[in-house]
């Protein structure tokens, strides 16, 4: 899935006048590329009334402020009506409104014109389109759906017990010490492709029926040139490097009397049973992290009388190493 997706919207209404052959799906475009024009001719005249609205209203408060200062001197010298000063002010007041509403509606003209140009927002691909040439757009009319080509994320949904064999925690990626790296594969097109990224974040919720949590991995710059690119909705395979274990042992399954348990033999040949920890299980083999000394002598065979104490003859004497 793309990191960004992004539903390109009219913010002004008009004709289209030029469209972009970018502007198909499946496109291609860079940041700022000009993807369509809307027919400016109204807004560039809506800018021009607006201009002249400011102007005028510059001109109205100059005089405003002019005969203000006038009755005001003429207050000074006690030849004017204290009402005649008061309407000096109020009118000077309304002329300074009338500027800032003009300069504001300016403001509004010139966004509204530079909004018939639509850019593109990021380097990127379009994903669908909804607008052709000389199609009339309302504001807010959806026009396609990009999505940005920086980098490709893909959800990886694991066992929540196999989070700890990968050294993160549910908390946002940035905190992560080391991001895991990923080897993905997939095959299309006849062949067996690759791409390598890392696990960057958590989807943080738990799945309760299945107990599946999803890991995103990102693909940095997944359509750059002598690489195979990374589509959209593909489905692949990844491989995950998992943290580093220390005194990790390796035993089969069938060693394991109990869930947690096994049969060592003691200096005596005798089985005494060792309680032990299971940091993994897989396939036909346990590994256990904890309980199992250098040296100790673990029973592999199925004894079907075994018991605690019992004698018993040892065909391989290595210990555990």
């Amino acid at each position: 899935m793309p990191r960004s997706e992004t539903d390109l919207i009219a913010e002004v209404s008009g004709r289209v006048v030029e469209l972009s052959e970018s502007l198909v799906t499946g496109g291609f475009f860079e940041e700022d590329d000009v993807l369509l024009r809307i027919d400016p001719l109204d807004y560039e005249i809506a800018l021009e009334q607006a201009s002249a609205q400011v102007q005028r209203a510059v001109s109205e408060l100059a005089t405003a402020r002019k005969n203000y200062e006038r009755q005001r001197n003429l207050s000074k010298r006690q030849s004017t009506s204290e009402s005649l000063e008061d309407d000096a002010r109020n009118r000077l007041q309304i002329a300074e409104a009338a500027q800032r509403e003009a300069k504001a509606r300016l403001a509004i003209a010139e966004r509204d014109l530079e909004r018939t140009v639509v850019k593109a927002p990021y380097d990127g691909r379009v994903r669908t389109e909804q607008v052709d040439l000389g199609q009339f757009l309302n504001r807010g009319s959806r026009l396609a759906r990009l999505y940005a080509i920086d980098a490709a994320e893909v959800r990886l949904p694991i066992k929540d017990d196999e989070l700890a064999f990968l050294n993160i925690s549910l908390r946002d990626g940035s905190a992560w010490q080391k991001r895991p790296s990923v080897s993905l594969s997939a095959e299309f097109a006849g062949a067996v492709h690759r791409w390598s990224g890392e696990i960057v974040r958590t989807e943080g919720e738990l799945d309760p029926k299945t107990r599946m949590i999803q890991l995103v991995a990102s693909v940095a710059d997944p359509y750059r040139e002598g690489t195979t690119p990374l589509p959209v909705g593909l489905f692949v395979d990844a491989v995950i490097t998992g943290g580093v274990q220390p005194n990790i042992v390796r035993l089969p399954r069938v060693a394991m009397v109990s869930p947690s348990e096994v049969y060592i033999v003691d200096s005596s040949d005798r089985l005494v049973r060792r309680p032990v920890t299971v940091l993994r299980s897989q396939g036909d083999f346990v590994y256990i992290n904890d309980g199992l000394l250098e040296g100790d002598r673990v029973c592999l065979s199925r004894l079907a009388t075994a018991m605690p104490g019992m004698k018993v003859r040892v065909e391989n004497t290595e210990g555990v190493s």
